[in-house]
């Protein structure tokens, strides 16, 4: 791996980790933030449609996702956690174009999908399974 593309990892995954550690926090102590659909506190979460309990399974997801990415070694385990980053935000997503919102709204989901996709796919060979150029050749 080279320096550029550890930086790239490693600025991805940071920002990652502070966006999910931060969003996942205010949905584990289930923060009213009145009017705040991102990331969806109690209001938000009712107004999306889905039921409050629905916040601590998130946050708990959230958590120990982050927990798996920074843990060295343990490949299968990231990709586990890559997938279900990958699963919630593309849902959040959906969720918020499904409701109406505005991008403003549907932005902070976006923004965590895109870093998510960075991270995964810059990170370090000794955390993959198999790489990208290995899966390309086996598919053709």
């Amino acid at each position: 791996m080279t320096k550029r593309n550890k930086i790239i990892y490693w600025i991805a995954t940071i920002w990652l980790v502070v966006g999910m550690l931060a969003t996942g926090l205010q949905q584990l102590f289930k923060v009213e933030l009145e009017g705040a659909q991102a990331p969806p506190g109690v209001w938000g979460i009712k107004q999306l449609g889905y039921p409050v309990y629905f916040l601590t399974i998130i946050s708990i997801w959230k958590i120990l996702g982050i927990i798996a990415l920074l843990v060295p070694k343990f490949p299968l385990l990231k990709e586990w956690a890559y997938a279900g980053f990958f699963f919630l935000l593309t849902g959040a997503i959906f969720s918020h174009i499904a409701a109406g919102n505005s991008i403003s709204e549907i932005f902070p989901s976006l923004l965590l999908l895109i870093l998510t996709v960075v991270s995964w796919y810059f990170r370090t060979s000794d955390t993959r399974i198999f790489s990208v150029t290995q899966l390309s050749k086996s598919i053709a």
